[in-house]
């Protein structure tokens, strides 16, 4: 992959990252697939210790910050980007893995 290509498939996380970010500020209360696919939704609620009755845009951050090792008994402290940078490549990895799984 050419830096150009890198650059340009990390602005596209990069983008999403932000969209994800001004959801959770602005419409915490909408519901999650707006800004995840369903396979994203099943590994977080998978990977989820405990489940909501909705799920919403706010759950879905914190569960990928959670994924990106966000402590939640700091919850005065916002969620920075680079967590959530963590965690929505570890959540990509984990849906990888799940369809190599599901393929064999």
């Amino acid at each position: 992959m050419g830096s150009r290509q890198y650059y340009c498939f990390l602005s596209v996380i990069a983008v999403e990252l932000l969209q994800l970010t001004y959801l959770h500020r602005t419409q915490p209360t909408a519901d999650a697939i707006v800004i995840l696919n369903p396979l994203e939704i099943r590994i977080l609620k998978a990977k989820s210790p405990k489940l909501p009755k909705t799920f919403t845009v706010s759950w879905a951050v914190q569960a990928i910050a959670r994924l990106g090792g966000y402590l939640e008994h700091r919850h005065k402290t916002p969620i920075g980007i680079q967590v959530l940078w963590r965690g929505w490549l570890k959540l990509h990895d984990l849906c990888e893995g799940w369809q190599l799984a599901k393929e064999t």
